[in-house]
This record gives C-alpha cells, sequence and structure tokens, in this order.
C-alpha cells in the first residue's frame, strides 16, 4: 500500500472540482489565451476533455484552468485523467489525452500548477523547456507515459516544492512493453533546495549509487517515493545522514541486498510513513527501529528476513500498520505486535512462526480491522464464548489451525467483508447461523480445503467472490445473488441436475465471471439457459456425468475466455457456435465422446492458448487451419481416431517457438482480476497424468500420441525451439527422427513410442539437456545409440523393442558392422569413452546394492507397487515443476 502526500492530494482535487470564477474576476490574457489554444492543438484528446477551450470563451473558465483571483493571470492547468482512481480500467483510456506538449507552455510566465499525470505520452520524452517555466511550484508527470532520460534541466525549477515522475498508463495486460524514464545520475536534484515531495516510482535509478546522500543533502525534503526503481544499496555503510524533515519514505520492489542500514534508525523525530516491502533485505529486523517513536507505518514484507520479531517493536506505541509478511522469520510470537493499541492493520503470514495464539495475545487490538495470519503453521485457540476485542474488516488465516471445530467467535463480527479461514483443519457440520452470518460479507469468503459438511438445499449466496471448494457439501446447488463475481464449488459432493442452478430465476443481471463446479457427481443434460450468465469469462464442468450434446445456446456466453466441459458423457459434434467465441484462450472437451471431423472453424479461434480434444472419437484429417491459432501453447488431439499426415505448419505456432514469451499474453490462463483463481489443466506429460496450476502458463506441449496419423514427422517440427512436451507415439509414422531436432533446445519430455521409425537416432537429441523423458521404444531404429552423457541416463525401457538398435543402456552390444555404419555418429563424440571395465564394475555395485537395500521390496508385492508408484508420480512431479522454472529462469537470463 502507497501513501501518496494528503495534503497535495486534496489541493489539487479541491482546486480542481471548484466552480468556475465569477464574471466579477477580470478575464484571462489574451496572450495566455492563444498560448493555450496552441497547446491544445498539439494534443490528442480523445475524451473531448478540452472542448471547453473555445476562443471565444473566457479561458480562465476552461476545464481545468485555474486563473488568479485579481490578475487574471494562468497559475494553474489540472490536466490529470478524471479516471485516476481506476488507471487498470482499459476503458479509461478514452479519457487519456495523448500527443505532444508544447513549448507554447513557456508563454505562461506565471504558470506555477501544472499536472498532466494519468495520461498517455506514448513514451515521449520529457520536454526539455518545462525546465525553463521556473515559476513552477508543482509538477506532477506521474503516469502518463513518459519516456527515455529525465531532462537535468528540471533542476532549474528552483521554487518546485512536489515532483512526481515516473510510472506508465499501459494496461498491465498489454503486449507492449510500458516505455520508462531512466536518469544517468540525481546531482541536478539538489540544485531544488526547497522540494518538499519527491516521487519517481518506477523511474531507472540503477546508475545513481548515491542517492540517498544526494536526497538527504534536501532539507526541506518531506516525502520521498523512490518505488520500484532498481536501486542496488541504500549506503549501509553509512551511519547518518540528513534527513531532518522526512515523515515519509517508499523504497518498495528495489534491489537491496544487505541488512537494514543504521541510518534509518537515525530518524526518531520525524519519519511517520516507512515502506521496505519487496526487497531481499536479510538479516534479522534491527531492535532499532523501536527508536522510531512516531513511526506510524512500518512495511517489510517480502524480504528475506530472518529470527524473530524483534521486542522493541512494543515501543512504536503510534504504529497503525505493520506489515511482516513473505519473510522467513521464525520462532515463538512475542509479545511485541500484541501489544500495540493503536494498531488497525496487522500482516505477519506467510513466515515460519510456531506456537500458540490465544485470547491474551490479541486483548489489546481494539481497533484492529485487518489480522492476516495465513500460511503459518500456528494454532488459534480460544475458548468456545470468546468475545474479540476487535470489529474486523479482513480476516486472513489460511492455513492456521483452527479447527476442529468450526469457530464460534466469528458470529461476533458484523463488520467483516473479507474472510479466508481455508484449509484451516475445521471437520465437521457447518453450523446452522453460517449462512445467514455469511450473508453479511460482501467482499470475500473463502473456506476452501477443509472437510466441511451440509446440505447446501436452500441456501443463498450473496457474497462478491465465493470459494467453498474442496469440501463435502452435498445436496442442490445453492441459489446465488446477481452480485457473485466467482463461485468455485469444486471437488464437492453436489450430485443433482445442474438445470436447477442454471435456470434459476435472478432478480436482476447477474455479474458471474468464474464458475467451477468441476470434480462433482453433477448430473444429466446442460439445459438451454446461458441468456442469464453472459458475463461470464471462465466456466468449469469437468469431471461430472453431464451428458448430451452440447447446445448451441451457449454461444449467449460470447465473453468466454475459459470452457472446461472434459471428462463427462457430452456427446455429438464441436457445435458450429464456438467459432463465435472470439475471446477464448482455454477449450478443455476432452474425455467424451464427441465425434466428426474437427471442424476447419477452429482456426478462427485465434485468441486460443490451450486445446484439449483428447480421448474423444474425432476421425478424419487435422485440418490445416489449425495451424492459425498462433497463440497456441497446449495442443493436445491424443486419443482419438484422426488420421492423414501431421500438418507441417505446425511451426506457425509462433509463442511455442519463441524461448521467452511476454506473461500478458495469457490473461485466459491468469484471470488476472481475481488472483485467488488460477486456472488449472490435467496433462499427460511425462508418461503420467500431472496437475498445472500457476505453472500452466509456462507449459509448451503438442500431443498427437494414440491416433493413426502416417507418413514423416515434418522437419518443420525442429523449429519449436521453445517446446517442452513432444508425444507422437501410437500412431503409424515412418521414416527417421528429425535430423535437426537438437534446435528444440526446451525440451522436457519426448515420446515417439510404437510407431513405424527407422534409421539412426539422431546425434543432436543428445543436446537436448533439459530432456527427462525419453521414450522411442518399438520402432525400427537401427544401429548404435549415440554416445552421451543424456542419452545413457535413460534406461533400457526408453529404447527397448528396436531389434537392430545397439548400445548402451541395451544389453545387445554392437558389432563390428555396426561400429562401421555408425562411425559418423562416433566421431561426432570424439573423445568420449566408456571403459567396460568402469561399466562392468558398475553393474556389480549396483547389484550387491539393490539386493541388499530393496530386497524387501522385491518379495513384498503390495509393498512394491504402492512404493515405486509414489516415488513414480513425484519425481515427476517435482522435476516438471521444477525443470519448467528452471528453463524460464534460464530462458530470462539468455535474454538479458
Amino acid at each position: 500500500m502507497m501513501v501518496f502526500p494528503l495534503f497535495w492530494f486534496l489541493f489539487s482535487t479541491i482546486s480542481f472540482t471548484l466552480p468556475t470564477q465569477a464574471n466579477t474576476f477580470p478575464p484571462c490574457n489574451e496572450t495566455e489565451k492563444h498560448a493555450l489554444l496552441r497547446f491544445k492543438r498539439t494534443l490528442y484528446d480523445p475524451g473531448n476533455r478540452l472542448s471547453s477551450w473555445s476562443a471565444h470563451e473566457d479561458c480562465c473558465e476552461w476545464n481545468g484552468v485555474r486563473c488568479h483571483n485579481i490578475t487574471g493571470r494562468v497559475i494553474e492547468l489540472h490536466l490529470i485523467n478524471p479516471c485516476f482512481f481506476d488507471y487498470g480500467d482499459i476503458s479509461c483510456h478514452k479519457f487519456a489525452m495523448g500527443g505532444k506538449v508544447s513549448p507554447a507552455l513557456l508563454q505562461l510566465e506565471f504558470l506555477n500548477y501544472l499536472e498532466l499525470s494519468y495520461n498517455e505520452f506514448g513514451g515521449a520524452p520529457i520536454p526539455i523547456f518545462l525546465g525553463s517555466i521556473r515559476s513552477l511550484t508543482y509538477l506532477d508527470l506521474s503516469y502518463a507515459s513518459f519516456g527515455g532520460l529525465i531532462p537535468p534541466q528540471l533542476g532549474n525549477l528552483s521554487n518546485l516544492h512536489y515532483l512526481n515522475l515516473g510510472g506508465s498508463y499501459y494496461s498491465s495486460n498489454s503486449e507492449k512493453e510500458p516505455p520508462s524514464l531512466y536518469v544517468e545520475n540525481l546531482h541536478w536534484i539538489f540544485h531544488i533546495s526547497s522540494l518538499e515531495f519527491l516521487f519517481m516510482f518506477l523511474v531507472d535509478l540503477h546508475k545513481e549509487v548515491h542517492w540517498v546522500e544526494l536526497t538527504s543533502m534536501l532539507s526541506s525534503l518531506s516525502e520521498l517515493g523512490l518505488h520500484e526503481c532498481k536501486l542496488d544499496n541504500m549506503s549501509p555503510s553509512l551511519k547518518y545522514v540528513n534527513f531532518t524533515s522526512l515523515t515519509f519514505l517508499a523504497v518498495s520492489f528495489n534491489h537491496f541486498i544487505h541488512e537494514i542500514p543504521n541510518w534509518l534508525c537515525n530518524l526518531n523525530t520525524s519519519l511517520l510513513h516507512l515502506y521496505l516491502g519487496g526487497n531481499q533485505l536479510t538479516g534479522q529486523i534491527p531492535e532499532c527501529l523501536g527508536q522510531l517513536k512516531c513511526l506510524e507505518t512500518l512495511s517489510l514484507y517480502y524480504n528475506s528476513f530472518d529470527g524473530p520479531i524483534p521486542s522493541s517493536l512494543e515501543n512504536l506505541s503510534s504504529l497503525t500498520y505493520l506489515d511482516l509478511s513473505g519473510n522467513r522469520l521464525n520462532g515463538t510470537l512475542p509479545s511485541s505486535p500484541w501489544l500495540l493499541p493503536n494498531l488497525v492493520y496487522l500482516d505477519i503470514g506467510n513466515n515460519s512462526f510456531v506456537g500458540t495464539v490465544s485470547e491474551a495475545h490479541l486483548k489489546k487490538l481494539s481497533k484492529l480491522k485487518r489480522l492476516d495470519m495465513s500460511s503459518i503453521s500456528l494454532i488459534f485457540k480460544v475458548k468456545p464464548n470468546w468475545v474479540p476485542p476487535f470489529q474486523l474488516e479482513g480476516l486472513y488465516m489460511s492455513s492456521c489451525h483452527l479447527g476442529p471445530n468450526f469457530p464460534t467467535w466469528l458470529q461476533t463480527q458484523t463488520s467483516l467483508r473479507y474472510l479466508d479461514i481455508s484449509n484451516s483443519g475445521i471437520i465437521g457440520v457447518a453450523p446452522t447461523w453460517l449462512w445467514k452470518w455469511a450473508s453479511r460479507i460482501n467482499g470475500l469468503i473463502d473456506l476452501s480445503n477443509n472437510h466441511i459438511f451440509g446440505n447446501l438445499s436452500g441456501v443463498w449466496l450473496n457474497n462478491t467472490r465465493i470459494y467453498l471448494n474442496s469440501n463435502c457439501f452435498t445436496g442442490l446447488l445453492p441459489a446465488l445473488a446477481s452480485n457473485v463475481v466467482v463461485l468455485n464449488m469444486a471437488n464437492n459432493s453436489f450430485s443433482r441436475p445442474i438445470s436447477q442452478f442454471l435456470c434459476q430465476k435472478l432478480n436482476r443481471t447477474s455479474q458471474l465471471e468464474a464458475l467451477d463446479f468441476s470434480n462433482n457427481d453433477l448430473s444429466g443434460q446442460v439445459p438451454q439457459c446461458w441468456n442469464s450468465w453472459f458475463s461470464l469469462t471462465h466456466l468449469n464442468l469437468g469431471n461430472n456425468n453431464l451428458s448430451g450434446k452440447i447446445h448451441d445456446s451457449l454461444s449467449s456466453v460470447l465473453s468466454l475466455e475459459a470452457l472446461h466441459l472434459q471428462n463427462n458423457s457430452f456427446s455429438g459434434s464441436i457445435p458450429s457456435s464456438l467459432r463465435d467465441f472470439t475471446s477464448l484462450g482455454l477449450l478443455d472437451l476432452s474425455g467424451n465422446q464427441l465425434l466428426g471431423n474437427i471442424p476447419n472453424w477452429i482456426g478462427e479461434l485465434t485468441s486460443l492458448n490451450v486445446l484439449c480434444l483428447r480421448s474423444n472419437k474425432f476421425t478424419g484429417e487435422i485440418p490445416l487451419q489449425i495451424c492459425r491459432l498462433s497463440s497456441l501453447i497446449i495442443l493436445d488431439l491424443a486419443d482419438n481416431e484422426l488420421s492423414g499426415y501431421i500438418p507441417k505448419c505446425l511451426n506457425n505456432f509462433i509463442l511455442m517457438a519463441a524461448i521467452k514469451t511476454p506473461d500478458g499474453l495469457f490473461t485466459a490462463l491468469q484471470y488476472s482480476n481475481y488472483e485467488i483463481y488460477v486456472e488449472s489443466l490435467i496433462l499427460m506429460t511425462v508418461g503420467r497424468e500431472l496437475e498445472y496450476k500457476g505453472i500452466l502458463k509456462y507449459v509448451r506441449m503438442i500431443d498427437l500420441s494414440s491416433n493413426n496419423l502416417s507418413g514423416s514427422i515434418p522437419t518443420e517440427l525442429s523449429q519449436l525451439a521453445g517446446l517442452r512436451f513432444l508425444n507422437l507415439s501410437q500412431n503409424h509414422l515412418m521414416g527417421s527422427i528429425l535430423e535437426k531436432i537438437g534446435r528444440m533446445t526446451s525440451l522436457l519430455s519426448l515420446d515417439l513410442s510404437m510407431n513405424h521409425l527407422s534409421g539412426e537416432i539422431s546425434q543432436s537429441l543428445a543436446d537436448l539437456t533439459f530432456l527427462n523423458h525419453l521414450n522411442l521404444s518399438y520402432n525400427q531404429l537401427r544401429r548404435r545409440i549415440p554416445l552421451s552423457t543424456q542419452l545413457q541416463s535413460f534406461d533400457a525401457f526408453s529404447y527397448i523393442g528396436n531389434a537392430q538398435l545397439c548400445g548402451v543402456p541395451l544389453t545387445k552390444n554392437c558389432t563390428a558392422d555396426d561400429e562401421s555404419l555408425s562411425k559418423d555418429a562416433i566421431e561426432g563424440n570424439e573423445g568420449f569413452e566408456m571403459p567396460w571395465f568402469y561399466i562392468s564394475s558398475m553393474g556389480v555395485g549396483f547389484i550387491v546394492g539393490f539386493w541388499g537395500v530393496c530386497g524387501a521390496l522385491i518379495f513384498k508385492k503390495n509393498w512394491r507397487y504402492a512404493y515405486f508408484q509414489f516415488v513414480y508420480y513425484m519425481r515427476d512431479w517435482v522435476y516438471v515443476v521444477v525443470a519448467t522454472r528452471l528453463n524460464w529462469f534460464h530462458d530470462n537470463l539468455r535474454t538479458m
């Protein structure tokens, strides 16, 4: 949470909204009017915000213009985007002005206030001439998408009290890289001796290593905000700095890798707000922070602090906001956080504390509004009749131990807007008071991943975001209020027809965007009642017992971005109405009884990232139009009856060919409006099914296995350098393995088994250093397996069923004929030797160790099955997660 200077914000807001001057005030200066009109002509104004700027009107009455009430000279320009309070909303861009800032402003001799924030200047540089408007006392160019070097001429503005630069008005989902500002140094800032407020959020300051020394020389400086500026250090060797007036310091999300410097502790007479979150600060939180007696805000979240919470924090009696989350703090909870009577916000989540929280800890926190102890193994132990001294608005206790009984003290919290007690060990029937009490929570309610029982027939839910997934609820699906935006009821035991829910009557238009009923026992046909749900963007009905055809009426929900209907009993063909889903990024129809050809119009769904049609009864050829899906990262057509050739144009999947891709391309998978809801898929990747959730956007997969495909493997596939999983097994493919397969450097898993591939194994296969799963079995491959550390690391099962294949790890030795025929391959590995003496010794050692350690597993069949099933599953799961992350990190390093 970033705090902006209240005084200047209120001043700018009030002055911007004051009524225009009465006619008794003098008219504006004609020279300044014409200057403003020239300024207007160079601006792009899609929202028509400057429509009042007319040559026939007094410029002092124009929108955003303020004049002196005696002289009539222009003194202030308030041109902030009026939609600034919701600048992440792309619809606000229509109010963002752009174009060029005209030097006509130089003719406004008495201009002291200029605000252009939250507009869109497309990376244009900050005009140098602004440094010549020496009358300026207030300059705000923040979040206006200026780019390039900040002109040091701004140092000429010796009267400036407020300077705010940096930031971009680009949407977080934009494919463009937002423009950024940078400095060569900050020496020019010293000349603005009257500066009181300095904010340079998102400005690249990494070249200025002495930023602390330079800014501390500004004796009047009251607030300093350098959030996400790529700063590398806080001058930790300094003992003292001259921040005598500093009340606000925000240097979050920089690159500090050291302990908190001692000079911070010397700001004990002035500092009110300290933000150091999102860095990599190390060591223990110093006891000297307890000297900052005036401190009201202390934010140290997501660093690398370890050890206990310092006891000296109990001296900060004025503290209202304390965030220590996301560190490595450990031990039992000390008394210090619980002895701060003015605390309103307390977050100690995502640490390694142990022990018990009791009533005694919380008895002095009567002003507390938000409490976050999530992701900590704490036991919350209070009496059943406990009445807390506070009225919370937000309670986050995910993964704390609250159970086994449902906490009855929650009934006393009548002001709650956000409740998360997921995975908190609650077992038993939901209390009778729960749903009526929960109806007062208008924000989030998350009871997921517990063992709460109860029949929800007749229950009415009206919270904005509802997570009841992974419990034991039964009965009819609950009724829903129109304001609900997210409803996740997955992994429960609902077994009634789904029509009762979808066809319910709503009192007004539904705002539901995400609906997840997956992994239940819902039955019957999906009714044609989609007209009430046109706001849906994410729909998951997978893993139920739904049947019948997929109705064309689904086309009413044109805003869909993700559609899961997998593992049901749907029949018929893919409805043509799906071709209208131009925003669809994920389509999973796998595990049904769909038949017919894959339609040619599938290529019109150009937003698709994921297409899963496996385990159906599709016939015919793979349509060439599928190659138009250039944004595809997962293509799964396995286990059908497809025939014909593999399209050569699959290299059009540009996101599979790229090593690095921007995260903003996967909005359908990230569901960025509500981070807590994440798309997931169960995919067959390394020879077994694994669930991909948080890392789904990093998966790159093609699976065409278990079909009737013929012909050769297209050489164009080797251009997919970003592909991580390729499975073409159990087809009728002929020819050789791709000669340039080594170019597919990101491959983690390759399965070409059970085809009719022939010839030698390509030597370039040894270049796939990330490869963890390889299966070339049951083909017609011949000659020596190329010698390399990589290929010999797989067991013989990766190569069996190739009668003419020889060499390690197979037991068949290569003959002289094999050696001469494979001479080129051996020369390619010149210098690599595998003396059979060492191989034999390793074999003997393996046999001894095997029988000595694993003999029990050999003779106990049930032990053996259970053990290896678990070990193989965990090995593959851990490898895929770690390797995918490392591969992504490796790709980033290569592009730096």
